[in-house]
């Protein structure tokens, strides 16, 4: 394996800064550079961080992977349409939201971030016959674009029926269509197709709830 790129912070500089997206030119050891689309200020990027530092990090936000499980019907997995600005039309998408580091402090950020985003994006609370669990602590988005990162999340819950799904936390730019709950056989026909049943792409973080949904994982870490 090459030895790794030299960065130099000091030499490193920003191009873009605005409350929700940054973009840097990272400086390279022997005058070259790269571009870094982050969340985080300049003294906070994981491109200056030491390998112990970066396994220590919170990640940027939490994605969940919900299960239903109804009296009536087989396990399904949880999904929505949210309209998405930069496709310009609705993805189907798994819950997710950003982690706020300072008002999730004395609780699990990972839990308290998924537990929260599952109330306002589907109305839900787990309670205490359901399972609420970590799948993975830390996973890159795009890392050949951004240092963005999101820990994975699963939830178990059981529900009497599906008439107490909402969308009514819905905040700022966020907004929702209809839900779709697939189960096993819908769930791998999506993954066959590549589409979903409206006949549209969908994101990797979506492809990756369903195969989490369709391997049974969840069946194993629920416990």
């Amino acid at each position: 394996m090459n030895k790794a790129p030299r960065m130099i912070k000091e030499e490193s500089r920003t191009l873009l800064d605005t409350p929700f997206i940054k973009v840097y030119r990272l400086a390279i050891e022997g005058g070259r550079c790269y571009y870094d689309a982050s969340r985080r200020p300049l003294d906070d990027l994981l491109a200056f961080k030491t390998d112990e530092e970066v396994g220590a990090e919170l990640p940027d936000a939490v994605t969940i992977f919900p299960i239903i499980k109804t009296p009536d019907g087989p396990p399904r997995l949880l999904l929505f349409y949210e309209f998405r600005y930069v496709t310009g039309q609705f993805l189907l998408s798994p819950p997710a939201g950003l982690i706020d580091k300072e008002a999730d402090k004395g609780e699990d950020p990972v839990l308290a971030t998924a537990r929260r985003e599952l109330f306002e994006e589907t109305g839900l609370l787990p309670g205490p016959e359901d399972r609420l669990f970590t799948i993975n602590p830390f996973a890159f988005s795009t890392p050949g674009f951004s240092d963005e990162c999101n820990a994975l999340a699963g939830a178990v819950l059981h529900l009497p029926d599906l008439s107490v799904l909402n969308h009514g936390g819905a905040e700022g730019t966020e907004c929702f269509g209809d839900f779709v709950l697939p189960d096993r056989e819908e769930a791998l026909q999506m993954m066959r197709s590549g589409k979903d049943p409206k006949g549209r792409a969908y994101s990797m973080y979506t492809w990756s709830a369903l195969l989490y949904f369709v391997s049974g994982l969840w069946e194993e870490q629920a416990r």
